[in-house]
């Protein structure tokens, strides 16, 4: 999608609205309060039979220090540089402000094109905020609705002319031919709060893509940007910081939290980022325990690791607790790194990548076979009532996580002890460190039953 639109305006005008009204679903957050939105959201947008980028952005504040604020207008500054096209929203209810003339005067002397939306503008309690709209000198505004989808056709006559200049240049054949495309590994990135998970994906992108700072709980969105690792497309998702479900009372870090799972359900491989100085946490297991339930490949990375006195027993501990805690899933990478200086992220990136093809790993079945043939020679399945349970037939179901069937008489009778041990000798034999493994019993026919 060569074409970008970036939807920028003070908070709480109903741009996060809009945004999920193009998207076609409801991507980012949104809450009657105003500054919900934080980071800026890059999704695909669509309109009548336009498709595009479309870019949610931070409420605009005027302010130009360090602060979280100030942070937050650099990057919607960086969004309006990158965009085609700007759409800016005042609130028709509220008319005109003092800030939304300060930035229509920015605007202004900026060489992107820009259109004016008057939001909130159903019914007629909206129509006097629309008309002092003009005062700002942006052109003939339109009124919009991104709650009820009104006014979208207006908003698709604005951006038509840009497609037509870009089906021109496409016929005259500027667009490459990129082959197959595989699509992204999904590579979310998760932890409790001020770990430093959006400081490791701005250290790989070798920008400031994402808000980072030392107040805790900056992230609330996920937020998703495509990244190309040695000729390999991947999306990273930053997420929001996950604490105990006892200290979440925010509406709004509820919906975070959501997000954040919602986030580990569509990934492929998660790193759970730990700080060194605190180790691993029962919230960090909670999280782990989360990944691995799904079915996810997952990496452990142990962050700010230049400032760790007692390294040797740092790692001692996590590696201890983690084989307390996750007997059934051994060999889950552990990598340490500094995101602040960029120390240890090829290793990270090199486990990442190994985490992805056991993940996606098939075996045959013969091998399988002829696996189980020797491992319940070495230890036989147990026999309740003095009836052993026989073992009789083994095949892999499917990948992502690997997962195996096995028929045996029984199926009910058969101890999670045994079943662990088959887990265990899969993952050992067929060097499949760390990932799930999933094992499902079935009973097999009798044919002399009839």
């Amino acid at each position: 999608m060569a074409f970008t639109l970036a939807i920028i305006g003070r908070p709480n005008v109903g741009k996060s609205t809009l945004f999920n009204r193009l998207a076609g679903r409801r991507v980012a957050l949104v809450d009657d309060r105003p500054g919900v939105t934080r980071d800026r959201r890059e999704g695909e947008g669509h309109l009548f039979d336009l498709d595009f980028k479309v870019i949610d952005t931070a409420g605009l504040e005027d302010v130009d220090d360090d602060s979280l604020e100030a942070r937050m207008r650099r990057q919607t500054e960086q969004a309006v540089h990158d965009a085609d096209a700007v759409l800016m929203l005042i609130d028709a209810r509220s008319g005109v402000t003092p800030l939304d003339q300060h930035f229509a005067d920015w605007l202004r002397r900026e060489e992107t094109p820009v259109l004016l939306a008057a939001n909130k503008s159903e019914g007629a309690a909206g129509e006097a905020g629309r008309l002092e709209a003009y005062s700002l000198g942006l052109g003939e505004p339109i009124a919009l609705s991104a709650e009820h989808g009104l006014g979208l056709d207006e908003l698709y006559e604005f951006l038509a002319p840009f497609f037509k200049t870009e089906e021109a240049s496409e016929a005259e054949g500027d667009v490459e031919d990129l082959g197959e495309d595989r699509g992204p590994l999904q590579l979310a990135v998760v932890g409790r709060p001020n770990v430093g998970k959006s400081t490791l994906i701005n250290r790989l992108l070798g920008e400031e893509r994402l808000l980072t700072g030392p107040e805790a709980g900056i992230t609330r969105d996920a937020i998703s940007v495509d990244w190309d690792f040695k000729g390999r497309p991947i999306r990273l998702v930053d997420t929001a910081g996950l604490r105990r479900r006892s200290r979440v009372d925010d509406k709004v870090e509820r919906l975070s939290v959501a997000e954040t799972k919602r986030s580990i359900d569509y990934a492929q491989v998660v790193i759970l980022v730990l700080d060194a100085g605190l180790g691993l946490e029962k919230q960090d297991l909670t999280i782990a325990r989360q990944v691995v339930d799904e079915g996810r490949a997952l990496i452990i990375a142990v962050n700010k690791w230049d400032a760790c006195t007692d390294r040797q027993g740092t790692m001692r501990a996590i590696r201890d607790r983690l084989e307390r805690s996750f007997p059934q899933t051994r060999g889950i990478p552990l990598v340490t790194i500094s995101a602040q200086e960029g120390r240890g992220l090829p290793r990270l990136l090199d486990a990442v990548m190994a985490a992805y093809e056991i993940w996606n790993k098939r075996l045959s079945t013969g091998l399988l076979n002829r696996w189980l043939e020797d491992v319940t020679a070495a230890h036989p399945p147990p026999a309740p009532g003095g009836r052993r349970i026989r073992m009789k037939y083994i095949t892999q179901a499917r990948t992502r996580p690997p997962t195996f069937a096995i028929s045996c008489s029984n199926p009910s009778d058969l101890p999670d002890s045994y079943l662990r041990y088959l887990e265990n000798a899969l993952r050992e034999d067929f060097d499949m460190p760390g990932t799930p493994i999933r094992i499902h019993l079935k009973k097999s026919k009798n044919p002399y039953a009839s």
